[in-house]
């Protein structure tokens, strides 16, 4: 995600240097000190000389990142909607197949263009598809959904957290052999992670 830095933390009067990483629900900081901080428990975030400064439960943290301060700030009293981390625009044509999601679907037809729940037709690719997926038997689906999206588009495979019956090696290996690169992971829902796969750029067609 772009969200991790070495730093230095100071809490509840001790001084540690470690590291510093912004995930989906916690900020995590692992060193000398260990601390754990839920967004959700996060009162305020501010940014000062390179300093991110938390407040959360009554109490109060300082990470000295450096320039990046302000972006984690920021990350954190703005987190992107679901929709601006899977690259949702208006005027995009979606497929969701296999998708039980039905927030999810709401939002996604309240943003784009055009949205479906089947598999779109090879003279009219779509610029995101996005498939549902329980078990690994159903990546067998993958090659072919990988020549309905547009140059530039994307299939995102969205499958269960933690699950031994589809793994996140196994889902990159289906990519791979579909001719598709992994590029971006994001945390779709609690219980759901999503991938993304897109055709590499030197096998996209010249426009």
């Amino acid at each position: 995600m772009g969200y991790d830095a070495t730093c230095t933390l100071k809490f509840d009067g001790k001084t540690s240097r470690g590291i510093a990483q912004l995930e989906h629900k916690d900020l995590v900081f692992r060193g000398t000190l260990r601390l754990a901080i839920p967004l959700a428990a996060i009162s305020g975030a501010t940014a000062r000389a390179g300093t991110l400064f938390v407040e959360f439960g009554g109490k109060s943290a300082e990470f000295t990142i450096g320039t990046a301060a302000e972006k984690w700030a920021k990350r954190i009293t703005s987190p992107p909607a679901r929709l601006d981390k899977l690259g949702v625009k208006a005027g995009m044509t979606i497929a969701a197949i296999g998708i039980a999601d039905e927030g999810f679907l709401t939002e996604v037809a309240e943003r784009a263009e055009k949205v479906t729940r089947r598999a779109p037709a090879a003279t009219r690719p779509a610029d995101l598809i996005f498939y549902g997926v329980d078990h690994r038997d159903a990546l067998g689906e993958f090659a072919s959904l990988a020549r309905l999206i547009r140059p530039d588009g994307a299939v995102w495979i969205v499958r269960p957290k933690g699950r031994k019956d589809i793994t996140e090696a196994e889902t990159m290996a289906a990519g791979k052999r579909a001719g598709l690169v992994d590029v971006k992971v994001v945390s779709f829902s609690d219980t759901h992670t999503a991938e993304k796969f897109v055709i590499p750029v030197a096998k996209r067609p010249r426009r």
